[in-house]
């Protein structure tokens, strides 16, 4: 298999590099600096002599010379969706093309929301460079915003996404997760080789593999904190981080003794800098070091880890539960018992009545669990074209999230817990 590099050495060693053929899908949230992912593969690929293809949907022509004014040559070229779309033909916009390099080829789609003008453009970038390119959709979510229909937008995916995998050539899209459905997505993740997600938690930010093809290694399924040094992008291994949120009991502590950085490194033999990192979790301490900072904090070691860890616990007691409705029908209701970033699970509770009718597949679309445990009564699941009977104590594992009808058979109330385990597929 033909691997290419993404640019960042983190990333290449995390998915096993880029192979030829693959779309890679980013799901990305506000904040989290998915375009320098962007910035980092367009320069490698321009430092390796391969054509750059830049659909631009979100960014004008001078933003992208500005970002991209030390790459700009003959191997890169700008497919312009954004002066006749967003940019709405303004005077501003179209100055960057009197005032670009020559060099720097062009094309602008007169009408973007016309796909098939589109697909033109493209075709003819395709037919004047002599090797095949690598390309940048730099927001799905911006085609949509003036194709003002996910359908059509799913119509264009579903034309590229094959064709540039038979190509054997590597395209990146980028879309912004909370701006489509849970069925776009899901669409998405079926068609296309790889998807990265991107999100931020607190001031942590974290990238996950939701889908890879054609590799063994799942260790990119897990979440993995990066981090932004000197330019470049650095992706911690799973292993560098400690099991509990430590770094931050630590500095509780040291506050509340009114204890600087500096003052917490002197007694324990260590730089500020390393304090600082063991705070943010970004570093382990050695056993020693975190001896010593227990000591120097006043606290047993027991005592700490009893703590932080008896914190990452969280017992839900069902009243808790049932007091959050997610939705429900005349017949079915649907309680959240938790869903974040690692697992997503549900109570669902039927009336005691004939329900085929009612419960149609969409209603569960989007919870896409991989585990069924019945905890009361008995139901009929339908899952694509397999059946399945199962009563009191039965479970159903699903390798893949799916899509599900129930029915419930027994005539009786029925309880049913639905997971989705986010990092396991």
């Amino acid at each position: 298999m033909q691997k290419i590099s993404s640019g960042i050495i983190g990333l290449d060693r995390l998915i096993d590099y880029l192979y030829l053929g693959d779309n890679v899908v980013w799901e990305v949230d506000a904040g989290t600096f998915y375009d320098i992912f962007i910035k980092k593969f367009v320069e490698k690929s321009i430092q390796e002599s391969r054509e750059v293809v830049y659909i631009n949907f979100n960014k004008s022509v001078q933003s992208l010379l500005k970002e991209y004014g030390g790459y700009v040559n003959k191997n890169f070229h700008i497919i312009d969706c954004f002066t006749s779309g967003k940019g709405k033909n303004d005077i501003t916009f179209l100055k960057s093309y009197s005032e670009k390099p020559e060099q720097f080829d062009i094309i602008k789609v007169l009408n973007p929301s016309n796909l098939d003008e589109l697909i033109s453009a493209i075709n003819s970038v395709e037919n004047r460079i002599k090797s095949l390119p690598v390309y940048i959709f730099d927001s799905l979510t911006g085609m949509q915003d003036f194709l003002r229909d996910e359908t059509a937008t799913y119509g264009f995916f579903t034309y590229m996404c094959p064709r540039l995998f038979d190509l054997d050539s590597v395209a990146y899209w980028i879309l912004e997760k909370d701006a489509h459905s849970q069925k776009f997505k899901a669409n998405l993740r079926h068609i296309t080789q790889v998807v990265l997600e991107l999100y931020r938690r607190k001031e942590k930010f974290f990238i996950k593999a939701l889908k890879l093809s054609r590799r063994a290694n799942r260790e990119a399924f897990k979440p993995h904190t990066y981090e932004f040094v000197n330019g470049d992008i650095i992706i911690k291994s799973q292993e560098q981080d400690f099991p509990f949120d430590i770094g931050s009991k630590i500095r509780e502590l040291r506050i509340l003794k009114n204890m600087s950085q500096k003052e917490l490194a002197q007694k324990v033999n260590l730089t500020p800098g390393s304090i600082s990192q063991i705070e943010n979790n970004q570093i382990v301490p050695s056993i020693i070091s975190f001896i010593q900072i227990c000591n120097a904090l006043g606290v047993k070691i027991s005592d700490l880890l009893n703590e932080v860890f008896e914190k990452d616990l969280c017992i839900i007691k069902r009243e808790k539960t049932l007091s959050q409705l997610y939705k429900k029908n005349s017949v079915i209701s649907v309680y959240k018992i938790v869903s974040d970033e690692e697992l997503k699970a549900f109570l669902v509770k039927f009336k005691g009545e004939e329900t085929s009718q009612s419960v149609r597949q969409d209603f569960f679309y989007e919870l896409e669990p991989n585990f069924i445990y019945i905890l009361k009564g008995k139901v009929f699941l339908n899952i694509g074209n397999s059946n399945f009977n199962l009563q009191t104590g039965d479970g159903l594992y699903l390798r893949k999230a799916v899509s599900l009808k129930l029915e419930n058979k027994g005539g009786e109330n029925t309880e049913i817990l639905l997971i989705k385990s986010i990092c396991s597929f």
